[in-house]
This record gives C-alpha cells, structure tokens and sequence, in this order.
C-alpha cells in the first residue's frame, strides 16, 4: 500500500503539468544514473563509425569529445533553466518562443527524432542477436528471416511494461542497465589492447586532402548527436529539485559518456571495419566475448528505448484531445511507430543514419539557438509559468493565433543556414563550414535573427509578454 505523496508522484510523473517540489525526487546520484544511462546506447557505436570515416582514432575521439561537451552545453542552456525551475519537460520550454500553438511544431521535432533514434536503437539490437545466433550455429545463414522483425517486437514490449509505473520504470531501469556503461568501457580497453598497432597504422576510408575539414566534420557529428538530446533532457531534469542537483549529472551523466563509448565505434571501423561490438567482439574473443557485447547491445538500447519512450509520451500530453488518455493507451500511441519503422525499413532507415542525424542538426539548432537568446537576453529569464498551459485568446504565448512569427522566420534562417554550410544527404559543405561546423552558426543565425524581428515587430506590438 503506497502514501498519498507516492500516489500524486504517480500521477503527476505521467503528466506535463509542472511537477511540485516534493514530487521532484530524483537527487544528483539518480538523475546522473538515469542520464548516463540514456546516453550509453549503441548510437555511439555508430557515432564513432561516422567519425572514424574521417579521422584517426586519436583526433576523431578529442574531436566528438569537444563536440559533444559544445552539444550538450547548447542544449542544457535551451532546455533547462525552464524545466528545472518550473519542473516541466522540454515542450513546455518551448512555448514561450513558439506560441500557445506553435509549440506543435518542436513537438513534432520531439516525436519525430525519439522516433527515429528508438527504431534505429532496437534495429540495431535486433541485428546484433541475429549475427551472434549465427555465430553460434543456432540458426542458418538463409533461415530466420523473421528473427529481427521478431526481436524488435519483443523489445518494443519490454520497454512497453517498464514505462507502465512511469518515471520510476526509468528510474529501476537505470540502476539495473548503468552497469552496461561500465562494460563498454571494457570492450574499448579489449579492442584497443589487443590490436594497438593496427588502430595506430589505420587509414581513415573517407578522409579528405583537408585534415581541418576532416577534424571539424567529428566535431559536427558530435555536436549534431548531443543536440538530439533535446526531446529527452527535459522529460528527464524535472524530477530533480534545482539546477544544482542537475548540472554535474547533465555534463559528466550525459554529455562525457557519448565520446568516451563512441570510442568504441571509432577504433571499430579502423581496425575491424564494423562498429557493431557484438560482431567484432567475436572477431577478437570468441563467441563467450561476443555474447557479452549483445548484452551491452541489449542493456544500452533498452536503457535509451525507455527514457526516450517516456519524454515522447509526455510531449503527447500537451495536446488537449491527449491530455486525459490513459497511460498505457498513451504508450502504445509513442511506441507503435518505431515498431512499424522496424518491421516495414529497418534496412533503409539504418542504412542512411548519417542523413538523419545531419537532419537532426538542421532542426534542433535553430530551435536552441533561438530558445537561449529568448530567455536570456529578450525575457531576462522571466516566463510565466501558467502561461505554458493557457491555449485561451488571453494566454501570455498567443502571439498571433498562437504562432510567433518571430520564431517560423528564425527557423526558417537557420534551416537556410544549415543547408549552405552543409548538404545534409551528400556531406558537401561550403565555406565557411570547415572553420565554425554548420550547427554553430546556424543557431547563431536563429538567435539573432529571431532576436531582431522580436524587437522590431513583435515587442512593439506587444504581444509575447515582453516586458
């Protein structure tokens, strides 16, 4: 039998309305749990895969290490001083910019990238018990040709059951799953040991005569992966009580471990030519090493898959005809799409992940570049908190039928930025991308020109609750 404070805990967490103070429980140990939890899925793998096309072992894991610190310093400022003053998630932060009713359009950024990242994670999976059932003789090369729609299937319903208690499904599978980020670190020590000499003498496949573009392409990749974190930071931030108790665990929880494992990736498609750890784990141990990599495969994407359908399932609240729904019913709504993904594509979506995370990078760049000189600069972090859920003509976000169109025209500029610096589907850049990535200046972009129209038009008409 559970107390009253559990029970308001219960319900609040499966919620978006703000979180009280004492329903936000999760100290700095818990949420750096929960975070690096998250971070540490085989995405860094792949991660460092892209990376490794380009650069050495050496330069490619400083480059997506400051890439990555960039990525998640960019985010924490867009996303968190909101959530973790108002205990909301990160489409509620984002009310304030785009409107009573253009926050549909981040929430449709949110939905699209979990998504994405939640069917890429479990294809993966999937993938990685078929070639180690291989490995073993337990199936035929030709046979088993359902085995990774079938797996994919079995993973969407785990992830389905841990998330029916909410938040604290996240919470009980982080202290169970972290252990896998540990073992990471130990596959990289296995591969790096072993075979030293050969990561020293690889030869990047892809590397351009122009070792700076080369070097700022993994930083690119580690900035665009970190600002993917977007959809999930804020979900997760609330439940801690101030920013005190968040800041190290966002840093150290969830910013470092993505470099540290897509280490792992890297010295994986140098040395071995494959980022997957379960296939080259049995490369250089055997099959008893190859069955402890498809458990990290599986520990780390069900971590991720977990978090990732808990913030898309309380980005869903904030629309009216969803705000009642039952929770379960709620999940199956955020879960049913990666299982379509993986059953219909999994081969063509896997194979064109590096146009999704560029993708990724065009979007959330502008949204964050825009969000911190709002509530830095333009607010001077003043927001009204009801405002976040008022979607009446008097609400403090209306703005114009509830859109700022100071927010579609910066958007707007920052995707064009974007697509000049870099070609999202072929990787060919423009000047002057090689020196400044094309997620920084396309969030510089965003900012000043979202700043500029705001205190043009938007302020002197006095909408937006400027004052």
């Amino acid at each position: 039998m559970v107390n009253n404070t559990e029970t308001v805990l219960v319900v609040a967490d499966k919620s978006a309305w703000p979180l009280l103070q004492e329903e936000r429980t999760w100290g700095s140990w818990k949420l750096g749990i929960s975070l690096a939890t998250v971070a540490a899925a085989t995405w860094c793998n792949i991660n460092g895969e892209y990376v490794g096309y380009y650069l050495n072992f050496d330069d490619g894991f400083f480059a997506l290490l400051a890439g990555s610190m960039i990525g998640m310093l960019i985010v924490s400022m867009a996303v968190v001083p909101v959530s973790i003053r108002f205990g909301v998630d990160s489409i509620a932060s984002a009310k304030p910019q785009f409107g009573s009713r253009g926050w549909v359009i981040p929430a449709a950024m949110q939905f699209i990238s979990i998504v994405g990242w939640n069917s890429l994670l479990l294809i993966f999976f999937a993938k990685s018990t078929r070639q180690l059932l291989l490995a073993l003789g337990w199936i035929a090369e030709d046979g088993a040709g359902w085995l990774v729609q079938a797996t994919i299937l079995l993973a969407a319903a785990l992830v389905f059951l841990f998330l029916l208690k909410g938040s604290s499904g996240v919470d009980r599978v982080a202290k169970i799953l972290v252990a896998h980020v540990f073992v990471g670190f130990w596959m990289l020590y296995i591969l790096v040991t072993q075979r030293w000499d050969d990561l020293q003498a690889a030869v990047p496949a892809y590397a351009t005569t122009d070792s700076r573009w080369n070097y700022t392409t993994g930083v690119e990749i580690g900035i665009a992966s970190l600002l993917t974190w977007w959809p999930y930071i804020g979900a997760m931030v609330r439940m801690a009580p101030n920013g005190r108790t968040a800041a190290a665990p966002i840093m150290l929880g969830m910013g470092l471990p993505v470099p540290l494992l897509s280490a792992i990736g890297i010295a994986g498609i140098l040395v071995l030519q494959v980022s997957d750890p379960a296939e080259w784990m049995r490369t250089v141990g055997g099959p008893i090493y190859g069955i402890i990599a498809l458990l990290f495969v599986a520990a780390a994407n069900l971590g991720t898959a977990v978090a990732g359908i808990y913030s898309s399932s309380i980005g869903l609240r904030h629309f009216p005809a969803l705000q009642n729904l039952h929770w379960p019913t709620l999940l199956l709504l955020s879960i049913v799409p990666v299982g379509i993904v993986g059953l219909v594509i999994p081969d063509l979506f896997f194979a064109n992940f590096g146009t999704f995370l560029a993708f990724l990078g065009l979007g959330f760049a502008p949204l964050c570049g825009i969000q911190i000189v709002d509530y830095y600069l333009l607010r001077r972090r003043r927001i009204d908190v009801r405002g976040l859920f008022d979607s009446s003509e008097n609400s403090a976000y209306r703005f114009w039928g509830g859109f700022n169109p100071a927010c579609l025209i910066a958007m707007a500029a920052g995707v064009l930025t974007y697509l000049y610096l870099l070609d999202p589907l072929t990787y060919e850049s423009r000047w002057p991308y090689e020196y400044l990535t094309a997620s920084l200046p396309t969030a510089v972009v965003a900012a000043v020109v979202y700043a500029l129209v705001t205190i043009l038009w938007v302020k002197p008409a006095g909408k937006g609750d400027y004052r």
